[in-house]
């Protein structure tokens, strides 16, 4: 085993064990301090669940790169360089990550919320970690460097309330990161601190998944809160746009990287798109909850929340061989976006359509 591959189980490992320490202690300091997340008509749980689960993320992170970096050291390597732009997500990352927990434990207003979140996402163009070539999506390349900006916020937005909003049931929100970040590590390989602080969270991830999911009420069930679900997106959203700047790209930045990143994030993208729509067009505010997001859609037509879980991880997987196969078979990126556009609405209007199908709103 190469010293980087070693760097790699060793910051995994650690991560593990940090979360497998921390999270019976924050389920313990929630139940003294009674930080509940309680249920009422907008929720789909029933009964007062400790909901600071996502504190553990950022310990869990720092401490596997910590010992994936002292691993590097020990193999004869060279600890690691953090870039200008990793320091910035470090620093943007830590915003988001207290302004979740405010609202985990006092509440906040969703714009005030978003308006901060504006500030930690202008944050990472500062740092030249900005889109410059669509590579063909919408059918163009090369763009100035204002509309890149401009366009690098509001993905950053984007990406972040997408992972947030879609955080409706046990293990749906920890799930897709497991296997966005999990993607990311093997695609971001090349450079070994990145690649260390995704593996680390997927361990993270993982053991809380299995709390989250598993879990009983009243004994070692959690949720993330807004606190992990907002960290985790700004995670996601750093890793699809460094993965896009050279000299970190696994290929040579073109089409095919665009098409990755996409796909990674087309589930949890796509719906908050839908919905932030779908309320304007019916005269609600976008920052008005509901329920109206697929896992809501998937429950309402029937399903119990662990099938609507597989069924959505299951979708993922298969957009993501779709749009493998398609892009073997030589079509273009447009076409292959427009696909899975077309399933999801598909899936999404045969649902919706579906007797019994009730009526509701509630949590977003």
């Amino acid at each position: 085993m190469n010293s980087i591959m070693l760097s790699l189980a060793a910051s995994f490992l650690s991560a593990v064990i940090v979360t497998l320490v921390g999270l019976p202690l924050i389920i313990k300091a929630c139940r003294y301090f009674e930080y509940f997340d309680l249920p009422d008509a907008r929720k789909v749980h029933h009964k007062p669940v400790p909901r600071l689960g996502g504190l553990i993320f950022l310990p869990a992170a720092v401490a596997g790169l910590f010992v994936a970096s002292w691993t590097q050291v020990l193999m004869g390597g060279e600890g690691f360089v953090f870039g200008v732009s990793t320091v910035a997500m470090t620093f943007g990352g830590l915003i988001i990550y207290l302004i979740g927990l405010i609202d985990d434990r006092y509440g906040m207003k969703a714009v005030h919320k978003f308006i901060i979140q504006a500030v930690a996402a202008f944050i990472l163009p500062l740092c030249n970690l900005v889109i410059r070539d669509l590579n063909g999506l919408f059918g163009l390349h090369q763009i100035p460097f204002w509309v890149g900006y401009v366009l690098t916020v509001i993905a950053i937005l984007t990406i972040v309330n997408a992972i947030n909003l879609i955080d409706g049931i046990d293990g749906l929100s920890s799930g897709l990161c497991i296997l966005i970040l999990l993607a990311y590590t093997v695609l971001l390989r090349g450079n070994p601190a990145i690649a260390a602080l995704d593996i680390a969270i997927v361990g993270s991830l993982i053991v809380f998944w299995c709390f989250n999911v598993f879990g009983k009420v009243g004994g070692l069930k959690i949720f993330m809160g807004d606190a992990g679900s907002l960290f985790l997106g700004y995670v996601c959203a750093y890793m699809s746009i460094k993965s896009l700047m050279r000299p970190i790209a696994p290929v040579d930045c073109g089409e095919e990287q665009m098409l990755i990143s996409i796909t990674l994030l087309f589930i949890p993208v796509i719906d908050v798109i839908r919905v932030a729509l779908q309320r304007r067009f019916t005269g609600h505010g976008i920052f008005e909850p509901d329920k109206t997001h697929i896992h809501h859609i998937l429950m309402n037509a029937g399903l119990s929340m662990h099938t609507a879980l597989v069924c959505i991880l299951s979708l993922f997987l298969l957009i993501c061989g779709i749009n493998y196969a398609l892009w073997q078979c030589n079509y273009h990126m447009p076409v292959i976006v427009l696909t899975d556009v077309a399933i999801y609405a598909l899936i999404c209007g045969v649902l919706m359509l579906s007797p019994g199908l009730r009526t509701s709103t509630g949590d977003s």
